[in-house]
């Protein structure tokens, strides 16, 4: 009688090897974690797409721009590079009108809305290059440029023409006297034709504020009948969020 064992018949072989069970159960949880990776970057880019860049993060950044600091919550900043702390530039900031409030749900229309412009005003903020601000500029620099009489236009404003060489284009400045203040209210604006459309950024002008912080701020042609609300609302704003010597801010934001 032999010694010899003999090689197992095929009815005796097991139907699914071990090896196969190892590399089904790889298979199986690399669909399973590729299937949880989808859903959660799915959502995620879903939110992504649903905000548009925007940010409904209220986490306060606080921004040193040359010789000033600011404070600004991430949903009232434009730009999604520029929502963090520390040294900048500048820095652009968007707020409704007249509610001067950041991006939310709740106002997504106000930001999102191209057929209402009025909606919104924006800033720029960055260090001064030029000494005077738009309004100490008229005398010196805007009037030397004007075409023609003034004409009246509404809400106590004044339309200044400029001359076709000037290098404004089709641009105009608008001025007012204002009550107590030695210097009038200058912006320069792209008036619409008759029957043409306002954009959201066809005025601007710009002001000094805090040490050395020029504030550009541009907002719709629409929105000139609030010229004088708009001037001292973006003052008042930037001016509540400039950290003191002590480091707080007249916004609260510590």
């Amino acid at each position: 009688m032999s010694n010899r064992t003999s090689a197992p018949v095929e009815d005796e072989l097991p139907l699914i090897s071990e090896r196969f069970l190892f590399r089904l159960a790889i298979v199986v949880a690399f669909l399973v974690a590729a299937t949880v990776a989808i859903s959660v970057g799915g959502h995620w880019l879903g939110q992504r797409i649903a905000l548009g860049g925007h940010s409904e993060s209220r986490d306060v950044m606080t921004v040193s721009i040359g010789e000033d600091t600011l404070r600004a919550p991430a949903n009232m900043i434009r730009f999604a590079d520029q929502r963090r702390s520390g040294v900048a530039e500048r820095l652009d900031v968007y707020l409704t009108w007249p509610g001067l409030e950041g991006y939310s749900e709740a106002l997504r229309k106000s930001f999102d809305t191209v057929e209402r412009p009025d909606l919104l005003i924006f800033l720029q903020l960055s260090q001064s290059t030029m000494s005077k601000e738009m309004s100490g500029r008229l005398e010196p620099v805007y009037a030397q440029l004007f075409d023609g009489a003034p004409e009246p236009y509404a809400n106590g404003l004044m339309l200044h023409h400029l001359r076709a060489d000037s290098g404004y284009g089709e641009e105009v400045v608008l001025t007012a006297n204002r009550p107590g203040s030695a210097l009038p209210y200058v912006v320069r604006c792209l008036i619409p034709a008759p029957g043409g459309k306002a954009t959201g950024a066809d005025c601007q002008r710009d002001i000094h504020i805090g040490n050395d912080l020029t504030v550009l701020y541009r907002f719709s042609s629409a929105l000139l009948k609030d010229w004088d609300h708009i001037d001292a609302a973006v003052g008042s704003f930037v001016r509540s969020r400039l950290v003191q010597p002590d480091g707080t801010s007249a916004a609260g934001m510590n």
